[in-house]
């Protein structure tokens, strides 16, 4: 039995699963609602198309995942219905490399936008408040 096996529901060949079940069984989304959510709010395109959280996924699709920051170019290589491990959901899809090299080069520039903040010591005093408030102004114009 290979971990491929684990990933299909009862032992049998399943041949399609609902799309929104096989996002959170892959572990994109923590509930099926945040899927289906997501699925209807357009972060979630098969083939190059929008597709409906009923939609029956096939093993060979290609999947797009907008999760936040992150953008996920997959594809599906098992279905499963269950929300297993995360090792066992990573054998569902594998990523493109170029996603996987955009979506690290994404987070090193997050990163190094933060890098060189540092958040104050204590709270602003009177003379720094009014300092705040006048910057406030000059963008109102």
């Amino acid at each position: 039995m290979t971990s491929n096996d684990k990933a299909i529901p009862s032992g049998e060949q399943a041949q399609s699963v609902r799309l929104d079940l096989w996002l959170w069984a892959a572990r994109f989304f923590r509930t099926r609602s945040l899927a289906k959510q997501a699925v209807d709010g357009g972060k979630v395109a098969v083939g190059g198309q929008r597709p409906k959280p009923s939609r029956m996924l096939r093993i060979g699709d290609g999947l797009r995942v907008e999760r936040g920051e992150e953008i996920f170019e997959i594809e599906v290589v098992a279905l499963s219905d269950t929300r297993g491990p995360a090792s066992a959901a990573r054998m569902l899809y594998t990523e493109s490399d170029a996603s996987r090299q955009a979506r690290e080069e994404r987070v090193a520039q997050l990163r190094a936008g933060r890098a060189g903040y540092r958040p104050p010591e204590t709270r602003p005093d009177k003379r720094a408040r009014r300092l705040i408030r006048a910057l406030g102004d000059i963008d109102a114009n």
